[in-house]
């Protein structure tokens, strides 16, 4: 069995603690496909002091150089994107023909955040004294403490790690434990790319490592993407340490349906929202909110099209959706399966786990929709990370969006219509931090703001141009070159 190693100051470095976990496939649990260490205070007091070595020249290296090298890791992205790709899946369960896009989102951000390097505008504005000038600057923050969950295993980390590195800042990062092979190859691109040593740095574990990251006094910034109660308790514990914070956790995303729908879109919509990743996305739907006038058709024509979806290895060609990713998640998703019984919920498909034929040793649950869910409903209300989708019927454009704003979390959300009226509305009466029109609630471009309100953030948001206020640190400069004292508001009025 190979075992692989932290990445520390550019080599990789065997764990103090001489202890590993096993890295094993959801489809198939007899594929272990290596051990990964296990690291304790001693492995990471060795990742933070080569990370702040290496600050001292990385923050001043000219910010356009650090996104030559950005650049390079998007090409080296780019030319092991579907042996990448291969890799996660075995890892983490979601088909190649997903994966890749996971890669691609990497690639698209290496290139982004790259160019954005001659783009970290400051801003100059007049001062109210004479012969002095005002500006501002963004500066780097130091070393950010990077903690990522496995369903995107490069792109989410990409998200943080790429802009964090283009504005000057050095990372410790945590990958999860259910997919650290994908760590592996993002570091391995990295150095190939021609980042000097100690600038990212990789230390692999459980959540004691992730816990001892967010305590550490040198690391300055923590970005984490997870759970909703792990980043509630991060919060309090960076509050408390006045460290910078982004958060982005949980969802439970509404889709809408209007009478006036493209219904074949909309169907297409909700069945790759709902069971593309197995549901295991922070922006998945997971509630579908159907007008009164389409609601028994459109669940009969959703019933078929999800019982057509082929189960399987993401590494066959012909799988459409995967496992879910470990049996804790298992277990979780069959609780929900218990309560919806104890609430009887109308069961349309679904709602139990799959052993059959090449299924029997992996992590399968069936795609599983509930109809006439009402909004009290635990299965409505709370996030259950997997193939799981509730419907509830709603009588107008009012209601719908009363019921989809019924919800602790405000991440995704998405409305079909033909109607612009409806859409327009809709935009502005959504409580989440994306809103898609004739879309379904994933579909995230690298250019663009992620990120939610309510339950799912802490106002943060990743990608686009928003992505580098959580990695920078804004300074005001002034320059007085009138050759005497002025006292600012006291002698100018």
């Amino acid at each position: 069995m190979k075992r692989f190693e932290n990445y520390i100051n550019g080599e990789w470095v065997k764990t103090n603690s001489s202890k590993y976990f096993k890295n094993i496939s959801p489809a198939d649990k007899n594929d272990i496909i290596g051990e990964f260490p296990i690291s304790d205070s001693v492995d990471l007091d060795k990742a933070v002091d080569s990370a702040e070595l290496a600050y001292k020249v990385w923050k001043n290296t000219p910010a356009p150089k650090r996104g030559d090298i950005l650049r390079i890791a998007g090409d080296i992205f780019t030319r092991r994107k579907n042996e990448l790709a291969k890799i996660m899946t075995r890892e983490m369960g979601k088909p190649v023909f997903e994966t890749e896009g996971d890669v691609q989102e990497a690639i698209d951000t290496c290139y982004y955040a790259g160019s954005e390097t001659r783009r970290l505008f400051g801003h100059t504005v007049p001062s109210e004294m004479n012969n002095k000038f005002n500006m501002t600057v963004r500066t780097p923050i130091g070393i950010c403490g990077i903690i990522t969950a496995w369903n995107f295993p490069i792109a989410v980390p990409s998200w943080k790690i790429i802009p964090a590195l283009a504005a000057g800042n050095t990372v410790v990062f945590k990958p999860s434990e259910d997919a650290p092979h994908s760590a592996i190859i993002f570091a391995e691109i990295l150095e190939e790319a021609g980042l000097p040593k100690g600038v990212f740095n990789v230390v692999f574990g459980d959540g004691q490592i992730g816990n001892e990251i967010v305590n550490h006094p040198k690391i300055k910034l923590i970005g984490f993407t997870g759970s909703t109660e792990t980043g509630k308790k991060i919060a309090s514990k960076c509050g408390e340490l006045n460290k910078k914070l982004s958060l982005e956790m949980g969802g439970k995303n509404p889709q809408i349906v209007m009478n006036d729908a493209n219904l074949d879109t909309a169907l297409d919509g909700v069945l790759w929202g709902a069971f593309g990743t197995t549901g295991q996305r922070c922006t998945a739907t997971s509630r579908l909110i159907l007008h009164k006038d389409i609601y028994d058709n459109f669940i009969i024509k959703l019933k078929d099209k999800a019982e057509a979806l082929k189960l399987g290895d993401g590494l066959k060609s012909d799988t459409q959706m995967g496992p879910v990713i470990n049996q804790k998640s298992i277990d979780k998703i069959e609780k929900y399966f218990t309560i919806a019984k104890q609430e009887g919920l109308t069961l349309i498909t679904g709602g139990a786990r799959t052993t059959d034929g090449d299924l029997a040793n992996g992590n399968f649950i069936l795609p599983t929709i509930y109809a006439d869910v009402p909004e009290s409903s635990r299965l409505f209300q709370e996030e259950i990370f997997g193939p799981v989708l509730v419907i509830t019927k709603c009588n107008s454009l009012e209601d719908a969006i009363n019921k989809a704003n019924n919800c602790q979390y405000g991440l995704s959300s998405s409305i079909f219509t033909n109607d612009v009226r409806s859409s327009m509305i809709a935009m502005r009466e959504l409580e989440s931090g994306i809103t898609y029109i004739n879309a379904p609630t994933i579909g995230a471009e690298a250019h663009m703001p992620f990120g939610g309100i309510k339950g799912t953030g802490n106002g943060h948001r990743e990608g686009g141009w928003t992505v580098f206020d959580i990695f920078t640190e804004w300074k005001t400069i002034y320059i007085d070159y009138s050759g005497s004292l002025q006292r600012a508001q006291i002698d100018n009025y």
